[in-house]
């Protein structure tokens, strides 16, 4: 009697076994193929992410090289030759910034089920930035060239922004992750070093503007 009913609970579990094979094995074969141009459909990809996706690759792009050109301003003002704290703290800072939005943008992108592939460069006219990162300017300069860099971040979220309502495929959700982390954001930064640049081109003109940049240092030490 014990051996039947060992042999019965063997043979339900057996044939549980296989139903899940079966039922896996559909699953299986419904992800590997579609009827929509024998594409994948098992994955995050909907609305317009196939339009706008080299959008955000541009702008990913732009983000970590304009991280890396302000960690090297970062790293010319806080040498013992310039000796500049408060610039050193602000391009650090702004290069931080952008890389975590690099990072963020990316999370975003292949939560959609997009990809970022860093050997293939993705430019966009709003994302190419036409002038060229010099390290060795003085401090006027270098706060000018950063306000360029952030109308360039700013212009690039922008076209990003207005592709993913305006194209043909259009994609609302990236819009609002665009409208909701970066314009606002990138709007104060541009606010913010428009208004050192002006600050301090008010203060170097005089004959001898050395003390002038000096005390403008320890001021952006305390921001």
């Amino acid at each position: 009697m014990k051996s039947l009913i060992a042999i019965a609970v063997l043979a339900a579990i057996c044939a549980v076994v296989k139903t899940e094979e079966v039922c896996h094995n559909n699953v299986v074969r419904a992800c590997a193929s579609s009827t929509l141009s024998g594409a994948n459909v098992c994955n995050a990809r909907m609305g317009g992410i196939d339009h706008i996706e080299p959008e955000v690759q541009a702008y990913v792009n732009s983000q970590l090289t304009k991280s890396y050109d302000y960690l090297l301003l970062a790293t010319y003002f806080n040498n013992y030759q310039k000796n500049r704290p408060g610039f050193q703290k602000l391009y650090q800072g702004l290069s931080d910034r952008s890389f975590d939005d690099t990072i963020a943008l990316i999370k975003k992108l292949t939560s959609r089920g997009g990809k970022v592939n860093f050997n293939t460069v993705h430019e966009s006219p709003a994302t190419v930035s036409k002038v060229r990162m010099q390290m060795e300017v003085d401090e006027l300069h270098s706060l000018a060239m950063a306000l360029d860099n952030e109308k360039t971040l700013s212009a690039g979220a922008m076209h990003v922004h207005t592709r993913a309502l305006h194209s043909t495929e259009r994609d609302p959700e990236i819009a609002h992750y665009i409208e909701e982390n970066f314009l606002t954001k990138q709007a104060e930064t541009v606010r913010k070093l428009s208004g050192y640049a002006n600050d301090l081109s008010k203060l170097m003109n005089v004959q001898d503007p050395s003390l002038a940049v000096y005390l403008f240092d320890e001021y952006l030490q305390k921001q």
